[in-house]
C-alpha cells in the first residue's frame, strides 16, 4: 500500500509541475507579447496599433493555476521547520507531527475545492464572465477547483504516508 501511495502521490506531482509550468509558460507568452507590442506602438508612433486585448486578466487567471498546482505539487516538501521547537525530538515523532500538519492542508485544499466548484456552479448557472475577455467564469472555477483538490488529495496521501507508515520525505534543505 505504502509504494501504491508513493506512486499516486508522485504521478499527481508531476501533473501539478506539468500544469503549472504549462501556466507560467503561458503567462510568460503573454506578457511577453503585450510588452513588445506596446514597445512596437510607441517606435512606430501609434501606426502598428496591435494589442493584447486582456492581457492583465490573463495573466491574473494563468497566475491562479500556477500557483495552485505548484502548492499542490509541492506540500509535502515545502513545510519550514522551525528547529527551536522540534530538534530534541526524535525523528519518528517529527515524521508523525508533519504527517498530522499535513491533514490541514488536506482540509484547506478541499474546503477550498468545494467552495470553488460551488462557485464554478453558480456561475455557470448564471452566466457569470470575466471583465475584460467576457470568457465564462464557470470553467476558471471549476480548473481552480480541481487543483485545490489535487492539493487536498496529495496532502492527504503524504498525511497517510507520515502518520501510518513512518515515511519521512526530504526537506527543500536536504535535496
Amino acid at each position: 500500500m505504502q509504494q501504491g501511495l508513493l506512486g499516486l502521490g508522485r504521478w499527481l506531482e508531476v501533473l501539478g509541475r506539468f500544469v503549472a509550468g504549462v501556466a507560467l509558460a503561458a503567462m510568460l507568452a503573454v506578457t511577453v507579447a503585450d510588452v513588445t507590442l506596446r514597445y512596437l506602438y510607441r517606435l512606430t508612433d501609434g501606426a502598428v496599433t496591435l494589442r493584447i486585448t486582456g492581457s492583465v486578466e490573463m495573466v491574473s487567471y494563468l497566475m491562479l493555476f500556477a500557483l495552485l498546482a505548484s502548492m499542490a505539487a509541492n506540500v509535502e516538501k515545502g513545510q519550514v521547520v522551525v528547529e527551536a521547537f522540534s530538534h530534541r525530538l526524535n525523528e519518528t515523532l517529527k515524521t508523525r507531527l508533519n504527517g498530522f500538519y499535513l491533514l490541514g492542508f488536506t482540509a484547506l485544499g478541499l474546503l477550498v475545492a468545494l467552495g470553488l466548484w460551488d462557485s464554478a456552479v453558480s456561475a455557470e448557472g448564471h452566466g457569470e464572465v470575466t471583465q475584460d475577455l467576457r470568457l465564462p467564469m464557470g470553467p476558471i472555477y471549476a480548473v481552480a477547483a480541481g487543483l485545490s483538490l489535487l492539493l487536498g488529495v496529495r496532502s492527504l496521501i503524504f498525511a497517510v504516508l507520515g502518520l501510518v507508515f513512518n515515511y519521512r520525505v526530504a526537506s527543500v534543505e536536504e535535496i
